[in-house]
């Protein structure tokens, strides 16, 4: 028998279905979540026996099947690869509200896997995988001290919106997933704003966690009638209450004194650290040599963590001398490299991010696959940021390859950042590339700062600047009760260090007028809507500061052109200039683009845009245009006149026949030829060089071919017949020519008027 309860009767009657005991059993946990037709499977497994890590090895697996939305991959060999950027993103997003739950001793190998059963156009399914994975966990025999429950929220008309559809979304000014705990406690947060005011911001964090309780209850329910026990945990090696007292007293004072000489850096800080850990461990182990030096150096770190916390609380001073709500020494430089589009340099502290800018045609747009376009409403986008971070940034060796996770991660948040204050019409596609050249806290929020300046100074129109920043935060409880905080304290412009040793990363980025992107790390087990309100309220008036700081480099798009700007422009030819523009096989556009660059794009068939990298290339494509297109003034033709045609070529179908010397040839039909039915125009004694009559009827308006015909001058005919295949003379040696050949008048007693 299948259970199913309904997770939340949502405001527009949206029933969240969510089942398990059907599918995969020999999972430790599994559940299908149904919201409209989109369903996703989750499984979670865990093995056995721990692996004596030092921390939690878990994996979450995010695929979107084409299967499951009735396509078939495009690729060569028409299967799924490896995970696409949407899946990576869906992926950290399962992550993130799922770990903080897990108990600090639980160190097994544990894998959650998304899998999509069925996608329907209305309903995505990435935050139905957290609200699976939460059931599946809360049913399996995995400790874990869930559940969480998680809605995605829009905006309409300043009316919030649970659970919208992508039509509904298509209107929304936000997209933002909360995921929370019992009593209301956010777990994580992940969105975009379309410039959303903090006031509607924060009304709909507190809108979607209080939905979140809903489908909490309903997992609890199932959970009760069809959950498995929880499994026992081994207990971690015990440390000796002596050995934890030999670790405080050899090492207080001195990390003390450490983290009170605000003359200190990142690198001189870590390593004054190293030297303490190497020689209290060292001194503990020569007193107790049968203890292991494995678990001496993991209770050293422990301690640092907690002295590092204590100091905060105590002093509200920070490592570097800052106070709680100082931000780090602000620098900002544009205008860097001249064949750059656009840069920008943004250093914070020792956080330094180089931007760089570079438009291109629309042909060079980022295309996504059908599966991506689905889920987004998107085929392709004209603006895109890559985020790079090398090994050198933190003084590092290492591998420079693929791009990870981490990095897809922090792109995609800093492009939700950027997005809203892109126009919506651009005849260029933007590509902002972001290098992290140094880092101690931060990049993702940086390459907002520096991404904005780089694109104002390569003469995009964007609305206003926008900055990032990100809030810490350092909590004091007992017995796993975040709901109830004996103290806290908000760290404004987060550290490195403090990021490792803080509860939260909430990086918000946003203009004057609102939000455009947040993420909201949060590693304890859920912070209460308080502690959220005042982390948005300090992070406001941290980007107000920075956007001040940031205008005195540069506060708008620059509108005096650089030389190495691109430049577009339209072409616009007659129709039956097309395939001579083109040339065959399209080999006169691609010895245009070879020779200066410039790419021609057909919007139909008289219309070309044309993008050149330079003002310079532009002239030249002009140039070889103009050459390629010139040609003698082409006559006005007139709507029922005849005229004299040159037959040049015999087809099974027709002649191919010109009214004048410089005319593609068009073609005259065999049922046009004559009265009489003929299969082949040599029936009639036609050949190439022949010249005869025919009546001009227009241009056909789809093809914009001549429609021509011999055939209606079978029979007797008053009109004149002009003949636009020899030189024009003027009107006395043309009326004294045709005197002296007798070739002006014609057996039906037409006169050939001479053009």
């Amino acid at each position: 028998m299948l259970p199913s309860v309904p997770g939340a009767n949502l405001p527009v009657r949206r029933i969240l279905r969510i089942s398990s005991g059907k599918y995969a059993r020999f999972a430790d946990g599994c559940s299908v979540v149904t919201i409209g037709d989109t369903a996703v499977m989750v499984t979670a497994v865990a093995k056995q026996k721990s692996q004596n890590a030092s921390f939690l090895p878990l994996v979450v697996d995010y695929r979107q099947k084409s299967a499951a939305a009735g396509r078939i991959p495009t690729n060569f060999l028409r299967r799924e690869l490896g995970p696409s950027e949407k899946e990576i993103l869906s992926a950290r997003l399962v992550d993130r509200s799922i770990r903080p739950l897990f108990p600090a001793e639980f160190r097994y190998d544990t894998q959650i896997v998304c899998n999509m059963l069925a996608i329907d156009s209305a309903n995505p399914p990435d935050v139905q995988a957290i609200n699976g994975a939460s059931a599946a966990l809360a049913l399996s025999d995995i400790p874990w001290n869930g559940p969480v429950g998680a809605v995605r929220v829009g905006l309409v008309d300043s009316e919030v919106i649970i659970n919208p559809t992508r039509k509904e979304m298509q209107l929304s000014t936000l997209d933002l997933v909360v995921t929370a705990t019992r009593q209301n406690l956010v777990v994580m947060l992940e969105g975009r704003g379309n410039v959303v005011n903090e006031n509607e911001l924060r009304m709909a964090i507190k809108k979607g966690t209080k939905e979140a309780q809903l489908i909490i209850n309903g997992i609890e329910r199932l959970q009760k009638s069809h959950g498995k026990p929880k499994r026992a945990l081994e207990p971690l090696p015990a440390v000796e209450e002596e050995i934890q007292h030999a670790v405080r007293t050899m090492s207080e004072m001195r990390l003390r004194e450490i983290f009170r000489d605000y003359s200190h850096d990142k690198f001189s800080r870590d390593q004054a650290v190293s030297k303490t850990r190497t020689d209290t461990i060292d001194k503990v182990w020569s007193s107790y040599p049968n203890a292991d030096p494995g678990l001496i150096s993991e209770t050293y770190n422990k301690f640092v963590k907690s002295v590092f916390r204590e100091m905060l609380l105590e002093d509200s001073r920070r490592c570097d001398g800052r106070g709680l709500d100082d931000l780090r020494k602000i620098s900002c430089s544009v205008n860097l490299h001249k064949p750059l589009h656009g840069s920008a340099l943004f250093q914070r502290g020792q956080t330094q991010v180089f931007c760089t800018v570079a438009l291109d045609s629309p042909e060079s747009a980022l295309r996504l696959d059908p599966i991506a376009s689905l889920d987004s409403g998107m085929k392709s986008k004209n603006f895109f940021l890559h985020y790079e971070f090398p090994p050198y940034a933190t003084g590092e060796t290492g591998k420079i390859g693929p791009i990870g996770r981490r990095e897809i991660g922090h792109g995609a948040l800093a492009e939700k950042g950027l997005v809203p204050i892109i126009p919506n019409e651009h005849p260029f596609t933007i590509r902002l590339t972001s290098e992290v050249l140094e880092s101690n806290g931060s990049s993702s929020m940086a390459t907002v700062c520096a991404g904005s300046m780089a694109l104002m100074d390569a003469g995009v129109p964007v609305q206003e600047a926008a900055a990032g920043v990100a809030i810490g935060l350092i909590t004091k409880y007992e017995n796993n009760d975040t709901k109830h905080l004996e103290d806290y304290c908000i760290l404004t412009d987060l550290l490195g260090i403090e990021d490792y040793m803080g509860d939260m990363d909430m990086k918000v980025a946003g203009t004057r007028r609102g939000m455009t992107a947040i993420q909201a790390d949060i590693k304890v087990p859920g912070i209460p809507l308080k502690v959220v309100m005042e982390s948005l309220q300090k992070a406001m008036e941290a980007r107000f500061k920075i956007l001040d700081l940031m205008d005195e480099s540069i506060s708008t798009a620059r509108t005096v052109r650089k030389d190495c700007w691109p430049v577009t422009d339209r072409l616009v030819i007659e129709p039956h200039q097309r395939s001579k523009l083109l040339g065959p096989g399209g080999t006169n556009l691609r010895r245009l683009y070879l020779e200066t660059g410039v790419q021609l794009t057909s919007d139909d068939e008289t219309s070309f845009r044309i993008f050149a990298p330079s003002e310079a290339a532009m002239h030249e494509a002009k140039e070889y245009l103009e050459n390629l297109l010139k040609a003698e003034k082409i006559p006005d033709l007139e709507f029922g006149a005849i005229y004299t045609a040159r037959i040049v070529e015999l087809r099974d179908t027709g002649v191919m026949v010109t009214l004048y010397p410089s005319m593609p040839p068009t073609l005259l039909h065999n049922s046009q030829l004559d009265q009489r039915k003929i299969a082949h125009p040599s029936a009639l004694g036609l050949q190439i060089g022949t010249e005869i009559q025919v009546k001009y009827f227009g241009r056909d308006p789809v093809s914009g071919y001549m429609r021509l015909s011999r055939k209606v001058l079978q029979g007797p005919a008053t009109a004149m017949i002009r003949n636009l295949d020899r030189p024009a003379l003027g009107t006395a040696s043309a009326t004294a020519a045709g005197s002296s050949s007798g070739t002006n008048q014609t057996n039906n007693g037409m006169e050939d008027v001479k053009s």
